[in-house]
């Protein structure tokens, strides 16, 4: 602890001491508030407005942020999840009760009883006749209460970051907007919440290296899932037939503006559907969205004004990235032909080792730069798209798309592959890959679904959609660390 520090401590452990010797308890168990900040201030203003005396006592707590004397009153700014009010304590009105402001501090809960009114300035304020000592601070806000400058320290004591910058409490909590907007819009569609598990026996469902654990009990490994598809597709053969998971996933990767190593996603099944109907419902559900946080589908993000009305534009993936870099990837399939054609226009090639891996660094080297406005890649190599439907009309493109804002992939959907034996022969490629690519994302095989699609998978539209990305668009964050209230971070 700080030399600073360390005296703010012993000061107001003297503090704490004080009031305990008074018989006062500094941590009581509860406090009945009956109004928050904003709701007295609404319900004065409404009251105003009619002529009606607001005359009836109140209860308000809250933390400590400021406070000012002027003779015998002093006046402390209280700051509840709703915001700010006013509040004057009287020395005629608290009497001997008026001396225990002494020990109070800046960043101490308390809870006051009195009646509201206007200052003379014209500030709406809670005239105190009781106040209660409801958690006693030992160390102070930092930066003087003023708030947080310094990055690392807000994502290491995120609880110092909402206490002190108000984007941050605001983004924490237009994040649980979100996800209850998600969440009914679902429902109202029809779809079933369901939870699937986090420790699975093999971490397939999507191409990422996973994190490993073990089981002691049952003396084996197991993982934490990198996606919740393939149970979810095991639902939809039970005969659920529309689902959908709100939940953490886990992959263990690099940790930048967009990438965390635990982050959440909603992933969606539809029996009947395919991506052209899993696209319309994608652009409903992000605008709808845009519009219940925003109040407009047109918002700010960063230099850039989005526009997330429907409908947005299709691009066909492989003429964009003709477009944007001169490649045709049918004419490039093998590994060295892709290899040859990137690094003959300056991209660095000498991480990747799979075709698959070479195109997604072409789209993010490329195309993705260029996709600013929400937008969606259609139809995408087979060989990216291990769990995808392919094409009636070319067996080499899958029904896949990305749906993509600020060059960043916000969604990720396919028509399913229900054919189980196509499956299996796609998973079977896989495993080789991953035996000759290791360092290599790659899907792996799942014995256990492949048996369920066995039984049956209906024509189905699947969806998995970022939802910590989308928040950061729609809370105008630019990194993912601003959204996650607790971000892994570095020793």
């Amino acid at each position: 602890m700080p030399e600073s520090e360390n005296e703010f401590f012993r000061i107001r452990k003297e503090k704490l001491q004080r009031i305990r010797e008074k018989g006062i308890n500094p941590y009581p168990a509860k406090f009945h508030r009956t109004h928050t900040s904003k709701q007295a201030i609404d319900q004065f203003i409404k009251c105003e407005a009619s002529e009606v005396p607001f005359d009836e006592k109140i209860s308000m707590a809250g933390r400590i942020m400021g406070r000012r004397g002027m003779g015998k009153a002093s006046f402390i700014d209280l700051k509840d999840i709703d915001g700010n009010i006013q509040i004057m304590m009287r020395s005629n009105q608290l009497n001997e009760r008026y001396d225990d402001l002494d020990d109070l501090d800046i960043g101490d809960w308390i809870g006051a009883t009195g009646t509201i009114f206007r200052t003379r300035t014209s500030e709406i304020t809670l005239q105190v006749e009781n106040f209660e000592l409801l958690s006693k601070s030992l160390l102070p806000l930092p930066e003087k209460w003023h708030g947080l400058t310094d990055t690392e320290t807000r994502y290491r004591q995120k609880y110092l970051d909402l206490i002190s910058n108000e984007n941050a409490k605001n983004t924490a909590i237009q994040r649980s907007k979100l996800v209850s907007h998600i969440r009914n819009f679902m429902n109202t569609r029809g779809f079933l919440e369901v939870e699937t598990p986090i420790l699975v026996p093999v971490a397939a469902g999507g191409m990422a290296h996973p994190f490993i654990t073990h089981h002691n009990a049952l003396d084996r490994n197991l993982y934490l899932r990198i996606a919740t598809e393939l149970h979810l597709k095991r639902l939809v053969v039970g005969g659920l037939e529309k689902v959908y998971e709100i939940g953490r996933v886990f992959r263990n990767e690099g940790i930048d503006l967009q990438h965390n190593p635990e982050f959440t996603t909603m992933e969606s099944y539809e029996a009947f559907a395919d991506y052209s109907d899993v696209m319309k419902m994608v652009e409903d559900l992000v605008s709808s969205s845009a519009a219940h946080l925003n109040g407009s589908m047109k918002l700010e993000y960063g230099d850039k004004v989005l526009d997330f009305t429907p409908p947005w534009p299709r691009m066909n993936l492989r003429e964009k990235i003709i477009s944007e870099s001169g490649i045709d990837f049918l004419e490039h399939d093998s590994v060295d032909s892709l290899k040859s054609a990137m690094a003959n226009i300056g991209i660095n090639v000498t991480q990747q080792v799979s075709w698959a891996g070479l195109m997604d660094k072409l789209i993010s080297e490329k195309v993705e730069p260029s996709l600013v406005q929400p937008c969606f890649l259609v139809d995408y190599p087979v060989a990216m798209s291990p769990l995808a439907k392919k094409s009636e009309t070319d067996s080499n493109i899958a029904e896949r798309f990305e749906g993509f804002v600020c060059g960043m992939e916000i969604c990720n959907s396919f028509t399913e592959l229900n054919d189980p034996e196509d499956q299996r022969l796609r998973f079977e490629e896989q495993e080789k890959l991953h035996q000759q690519f290791q360092n290599e994302e790659m899907d792996r095989l799942d014995e256990d679904f492949l048996v369920s699609i066995e039984h049956g998978l209906p024509p189905t539209g699947g969806l998995g959609i970022g939802i910590d990305r989308l928040a950061m668009l729609l809370t105008n964050n630019p990194s993912i660390r601003e959204v996650i209230l607790f971000p892994q971070l570095r020793n």
